[in-house]
């Protein structure tokens, strides 16, 4: 069921996306080569900690940890590690929440360790593009698939592939409520946009093919040709003035 949220609830799911955003800001300030994505966990933590709200992903589902940090050809949920040491060159992409008096903010990015290859920069370029194509068409009267085809359509006239068994999702005093949020699908289909909703967008791109695996620990999903992955998402409300990014920073 689709719950669409008032001007108080938005306003909740605001300052929970500001949270969430100044975390993220706060983890990728901390990226750099030497570091475990141990330590960016523990960063996410006391960050989300400190504004009074909860880290969301903590426990959820069994998750053992406050944010999602996954390397390279990881694409996501990865759990963080005292083993995983960050090295220059590297793609480290941090999914994390807050929840705010009830009310969620979710929000990823894919952050640089140091300088990188050519290609790891085309692939976050075009990841982090296509997060904003899906956006623009996140407005009233429009539908699910509008925002699923401008995603796909610009991954893909780049040589890049979206993973199919991983979508974006409705989001409010749940991390996950209806609707899904494919990253693929065709304009004009799917569920109508009506102000009110929340929803995160969040494309997962691939340098190589779709296909993903989990791995052995049950959570990091993985490329299976071993290629590159770039994550990026945003919590987004429709409004009758567009849509509007709930998880900025300021």
């Amino acid at each position: 069921m689709i719950t669409l949220k008032t001007t108080r609830e938005l306003s909740l799911m605001r300052e929970a996306g500001r949270i969430a955003a100044q975390a993220l800001q706060q983890v990728g300030q901390a990226v750099r080569p030497g570091v475990t994505t141990e330590e960016l966990g523990r960063v996410a933590h006391k960050a989300i900690l400190s504004c009074g709200a909860e880290p969301t992903f903590l426990h959820y589902n069994g998750f053992p940890a406050s944010a999602c940090i996954s390397v390279n050809n990881e694409v996501i949920h990865g759990i963080p590690g005292r083993k995983r040491v960050l090295r220059e060159g590297d793609l480290v992409s941090v999914d994390l929440g807050a929840t705010w008096q009830g009310y969620v903010g979710d929000t990823a990015y894919t952050f640089p360790v140091g300088k990188l290859s050519a290609e790891a920069q085309q692939l976050c370029d075009t990841a982090r593009e296509a997060l904003c194509e899906g956006i623009a068409q996140a407005v009233p009267g429009g539908k699910i698939g509008d925002i699923s085809a401008a995603i796909q359509g610009y991954c893909e006239a780049r040589g890049c592939s979206l993973v199919r068994e991983y979508t974006g999702h409705g989001v409010g005093r749940a991390m996950h409520e209806d609707p899904c949020v494919p990253n693929f699908g065709q304009a004009g289909h799917g569920v109508k946009l009506r102000p009110g909703m929340t929803i995160a967008i969040e494309p997962m791109v691939n340098r190589g093919r779709a296909a993903v695996r989990v791995l052995p620990d049950k959570w990091t999903v993985v490329t299976r040709d071993g290629k590159l992955s770039a994550h990026y998402e945003h919590t987004v409300a429709i409004t009758n003035n567009g849509p509007v990014i709930l998880t900025l920073a300021d």
